[in-house]
């Protein structure tokens, strides 16, 4: 029996009661290791190269995640992953509460991200397996946008209203004056009670995303499995076009890899470090918030792009969009501004731009690369090269930043824009489907 012969038999409830709650469950844990640990780590004392390549190494979990993600196309279901993963990062984050206050927290805290970065990029595979086997092409344009806002709302959650939450606790003036360890001590607490409270849901309303992929229900042997796991492989480098496409995939976000870590550093360091000195309660907001709301609206503008106009045809329109933007950081890092509204507004401009551009390589990946028997472990095997951008650049940032400072790190950023552009124009497109 294969993957449609079940999900035919499935009664799939709407996408709207699942796929809003499951990429919300995604936003959030990936949110908490590449920007809120960053984020914990700078109120407790770390320095912006150490928090770089602790929190950028951290991406490996996600570059190498197509190593295991033909297991979850072979055995049970994606939607027993997804579960399994959520009700896991519940207790690790929770851990993660008890373990902020020991002597050895630093060594501690690093080892249970590295556990949540192989949970949540575990469910990854698994949620994306049962967005693309559950959704048609048509649908999968038509709630690509949607799906960005959903993960975004995860990212409002951790790095906006959380972090807005540490500085109100922390605040002796505004909030309750709690040390630093004590306040993310109750986040990651609250960050425990969601994912437990998100696979409550899930369990009662998540699809299957189709069956294993085996010819013997059930009794797959150790040779079958080898040939199933290499298959995945080899069928995927086999795609036409496929070194392009990966170079697509690789260098689309670059910029982005950059700002990823420094961007939010950049807010909180002190103003004779080049940064804007802000608190943590206007980070989360203009950051976390304002900044993801801008995301949001973005990404629903971009899905509409997309589905009526055609991803071919507005590609470079996405690029434009994505990396643009990203001169307002070199506008803040050479004037500095002390205006709340003004530097909210420059952050919702470039939030804006890149929720319009990111719905661009998520939608390619599902509608050029992963199409054909192993949907899910080839969309595994992009997002990971995609991971691979995002970790390299991402350990590296605080490295150029320390040694540069903000205003010519931000210039850098722009000139690494420039691949972006060129491959864009290569990028194939081998299946029709606008």
């Amino acid at each position: 029996m294969n993957n449609t012969d079940n999900q035919s038999k499935e009664k799939i409830k709407h996408p709207l009661m699942w796929m809003t709650t499951l990429y919300f469950a995604m936003g959030v844990p990936l949110n908490v290791v590449a920007v809120v640990a960053a984020i914990m780590y700078k109120n407790l004392g770390i320095s912006n190269t150490d928090i770089a390549l602790y929190t950028g190494a951290m991406y490996l979990p996600w570059v190498i995640k197509p190593l295991w993600s033909p297991l979850i196309d072979m055995y049970r279901t994606k939607k027993f992953f997804v579960l399994f993963t959520e009700l896991a990062m519940a207790v690790g984050l929770g851990c993660m509460a008890l373990a902020l206050p020991l002597e050895n927290w630093l060594s501690l805290s690093i080892g249970l991200f590295w556990v949540i970065s192989f949970l949540s990029a575990t469910q990854d595979i698994a949620a994306d397996g049962v967005y693309i086997n559950a959704m048609s092409a048509q649908q999968q344009s038509r709630y690509i946008g949607l799906q960005g806002i959903c993960w975004y709302g995860g990212k409002i959650l951790g790095t906006g209203l959380l972090v807005s939450a540490t500085g109100y606790l922390h605040s002796a003036e505004s909030g309750y004056g709690m040390d630093w360890v004590e306040s993310w001590m109750v986040i990651m607490g609250a960050l425990a009670f969601t994912m437990l409270a998100l696979s409550i849901w899930h369990a009662l309303f998540l699809p299957t995303g189709g069956a294993a992929v085996k010819s013997n229900e059930g009794n797959a042997g150790l040779g079958e499995v080898l040939h199933t796991f290499s298959d995945v492989f080899v069928t995927y480098f086999q795609k036409k076009n496929i070194i392009l496409m990966l170079l697509f995939v690789l260098f689309y976000r670059l910029a982005e890899g950059l700002l990823e870590k420094i961007g939010p550093l950049f807010l909180v360091d002190r103003h004779d470090l080049g940064g804007l000195a802000l608190d943590n309660i206007a980070v989360g907001n203009i950051n976390g918030t304002f900044g993801s709301v801008a995301f949001m609206i973005g990404a629903l503008l971009g899905g509409v792009l997309a589905s009526k106009y055609g991803l071919k045809k507005n590609l470079m329109l996405f690029c434009i969009m994505l990396n643009v933007p990203n001169l307002t950081y070199v506008y803040l890092s050479y004037t500095l501004p002390t205006d709340i509204t003004l530097i909210t507004v420059v952050f919702v401009i470039e939030k804006l731009g890149y929720g319009i551009g990111s719905v661009a390589l998520m939608l390619y990946m599902m509608q050029q690369i992963a199409p054909g028997k192993y949907k899910t472990a080839h969309y595994a095997i992009s997002t990971g090269f995609m991971a691979l951008c995002m970790m390299l650049t991402g350990m590296v940032s605080g490295m150029i930043q320390e040694a540069v400072g903000y205003q010519d790190f931000f210039v850098f950023v722009i000139i690494a824009t420039i691949p972006s552009f060129v491959i864009t124009l290569f990028a194939p497109f081998n299946i029709e489907t606008e």
